[in-house]
């Protein structure tokens, strides 16, 4: 895949994240499958796509709430 490939994979995703929070993880999950894909094959990650992982990290860690399993 070239470089306006992945940009239209994730414009996709953008556009599949409009549906319910169940759907955005999974798209996350696909998201980092891409990103993996383009290192993989020597491709630069557009700065765009590390924000969007970074930005639902965020969102998802802040729903999860503290981690009930921390032994501290």
């Amino acid at each position: 895949m070239t470089e306006v490939d992945y940009n239209a994979e994730l414009s996709r995703l953008m556009t599949e994240m409009q549906g319910d929070q169940d759907e955005a993880h999974e798209i996350l999950m696909r998201l980092r499958q891409i990103i993996a894909t383009m290192r993989a094959e020597g491709l630069p990650v557009p700065q765009d796509f590390k924000d969007l992982e970074a930005g639902l990290d965020s969102e998802f860690e802040a729903e999860a709430g503290p981690d009930v399993n921390n032994d501290a």
